[in-house]
């Protein structure tokens, strides 16, 4: 049994406090963040009131918001925010989808496992939100339930955060932790070891991989098949309905001689009849959606063909064509976050009325392909070369959406369609981000550099180097979560000064008896698993840390060991919906609350068995 501890008024106040913001985190009663604020303004202002003690000082309460770990964040998210506005990002994820194929089994461990290696270097929602387009169209690609593909993946997106030491806040916060702890520790007791940016990979391997193989064996019988509520319209799916054809888009190359040679658009879709219909067309390095009927096929050009695997396969065997179902000319194009269908309005004042698409040339000119045309409620379709601009017009429209958000600027124009990526995407800058990055990790890994230093240094240069504005910048982050994190540092360090975490250390000791360090290791994880699913898992990390370094010691066990506990086992967060990234895909997956309590739950108690086994055997 550990020798008691005296309950002081100090600690009284300290503990009523922690009450408080539980009740608040829990309730939300005003947002987490407000609560956090509000809960830093209370320890503030406590030392004005007659007889009630100041638990932190005045210089030393926003203390936070220049902390390493606030900093770090920062800098990491804007980071994870140039390398996504170099279109890197987006062109992993089409590389994955080209790999992926076609089956669940097959699609879940590439997506997963990417999406886990990526969140291990940039916000883990931020790496979710980024999946989630080609999540769409994979499921509109092959017919499979989007609540079968979201929840594997995000769930991954969580794991991959205990990839690095940068890859959730918990970890980012860590080292903070420990050298406000180390200042607290008893004389005789050696101070805690802090932890390098991969001291932790192996733990994240374990557990992404842990995720992937429970998805794949699993997976069939604990994921709801189910529509979710967000299956916008891609552009596949508009010319499904259409053209009325089920299917998909194959990319069919024409040969020399084959009975494609040198027919037009119009004579193509006369031999195929009603099974297939032409969506796109690239010859001569030109790419064009619903391409005129009256174009002329030539050889070594590539088709995109809709329609049933059959049927294309027949025709493909008939006429002598190359026919592939991996798209590469027409990957980008069709990829619902680069891509797909809007409209716009002519207004009366526009300079184009009575100008007809030829004259207008909007695809040479603004890169956009009128697909049809509404008006006075009649629809306009085929040949539009020779059709006349009339105010009032609705143009259909397929185009890239940078082409889409330059059109916007047109006062020839007026874009009806609003919710799509309205960033222009810096491909030129691809490798100057790319170079700043191995910079900044080279720094990372090898400098003396603090962490905040080595990772501002790099989010400063994507800005002076023209990736990011600085503008870009201040909406990348997320304010929420710095607040949060800044505003609970002080709360933090007066439970640690007022040897408040050293008295719960003791109740909790003396209640648990005496049992192996890794009963108690084990107690310190689940107790966070529990904390993380009532309050963000930075609340829990700062609240926690403390206490476990007092379990630890008064234990005679590892300090450091017990606080990466916490800080792991922070991202075990599966159960219920509160975290980010659950709250993400819940709608569009068209998940409830059992659907994360039935997958969730196996997944709790995997995180808990593999982590726990890892961390002790690595250190």
């Amino acid at each position: 049994m550990a020798e008691s501890i005296p309950l002081t008024p100090e600690m009284l106040w300290v503990l009523g406090i922690l009450g408080l913001t539980v009740i608040l985190f829990i309730s939300e009663v005003v947002r987490v963040d407000v609560a956090a604020v509000t809960i830093m303004m209370i320890l503030g202002v406590m030392g004005l009131i007659p007889g009630v003690p100041a638990l932190v000082p005045g210089d030393q309460l926003f203390r936070g918001f220049a902390s390493n770990a606030v900093i770090s964040i920062i800098a990491v998210i804007i980071l994870g925010k140039a390398l996504d506005k170099t279109g890197l990002m987006s062109k992993l994820a089409s590389l994955i989808l080209r790999v992926g194929g076609q089956t669940e089994r097959r699609i879940v461990p590439v997506i997963s496992g990417t999406v886990g290696v990526v969140s291990g270097f940039m916000q883990n929602v931020g790496a979710a939100a980024l999946f989630m387009s080609v999540i769409k169209r994979i499921a509109m690609r092959t017919g499979l339930p989007m609540s079968r593909l979201l929840m594997p993946m995000g769930f991954c997106a969580i794991l991959g955060g205990t990839l690095t030491m940068i890859g959730s806040s918990p970890l980012i916060l860590l080292n903070d932790l420990i050298a406000t702890s180390n200042r607290m520790l008893p004389e005789g007791v050696a101070p805690m070891r802090t932890f390098a940016i991969f001291d932790v990979t192996p733990v994240g391997v374990a557990l992404i991989l842990t995720g992937i193989v429970y998805f794949v064996l699993l997976g069939p019988y604990v994921l709801p098949a189910k529509k979710g509520q967000d299956q916008e319209v891609s552009t596949v799916e508009y010319f499904r309905r259409l053209y009325g054809l089920e299917g998909d888009i194959f990319e069919i190359h024409v040969f020399a001689g084959s009975l494609l040679d040198g027919k037009t658009v119009a004579d193509a879709e006369s031999l195929f009849g009603n099974r297939v219909a032409v969506i796109g067309l690239y010859q001569n390095r030109d790419l064009r959606i619903a391409p005129a009927h009256d174009i002329v096929i030539q050889a070594g050009s590539q088709i995109g063909l809709l329609g049933a695997r059959a049927d294309i396969g027949d025709v493909c065997q008939e006429m002598d064509l190359q026919c592939s179902g991996m798209l590469t000319h027409f990957a980008e194009v069709l990829s619902a976050s680069q891509a797909g269908i809007s409209e716009v309005v002519v207004p009366p004042r526009s300079n184009l009325i009575g100008k007809t698409f030829q004259d207008v040339r909007m695809r040479k000119t603004h890169g956009i392909s009128v697909l049809a045309v509404n008006r006075a409620g009649k629809v306009i379709r085929g040949n539009l070369r020779d059709l006349p601009l009339q105010s009032g017009d609705t143009l259909v429209l397929h185009s890239l959406w940078e082409d889409l958000a330059a059109l916007e600027k047109n006062p020839d124009f007026v874009v009806v369609t609003s919710n799509f990526p309205h960033e222009v995407i810096l491909h030129e800058k691809m490798p100057h981000a790319l170079a700043i990055s191995l910079i900044t990790m080279v720094l990372v890994l090898f400098s003396d550099l603090r962490l905040s230093v080595s990772l501002m240094a790099g989010a400063a240069a994507m800005i002076v180097s023209g990736v990011l504005t600085m503008d870009e910048a201040y909406k990348s982050v997320s304010w929420q979560s710095v607040f949060l994190l800044a505003s609970l540092i002080p709360l933090g360090m007066a439970v640690e000064s007022t040897g408040t975490a050293a008295w719960i250390a003791v109740q909790t000791l003396n209640l648990l008896g005496d049992v192996p360090i890794w009963v108690l290791q084990a107690a310190v994880a689940v107790l966070s698993t529990v904390f993380t699913l009532l309050m963000s898992n930075v609340g829990a990390t700062v609240l926690l840390v403390p206490l476990a370094v007092n379990i630890a010691v008064l234990a005679g066990a590892d300090p450091a060991m017990f606080a990466l506990t916490v800080a792991i086992s922070t991202s075990n967060s599966f159960l219920i919906p509160t975290h980010q990234v659950n709250a993400l895909i819940m709608g569009p997956g068209g998940y409830r609350n059992a659907d994360f309590l039935r997958a969730g739950g196996i997944m709790t108690v995997l995180f808990l068995i593999v982590s726990l086994t890892v961390l002790n055997l690595l250190f």
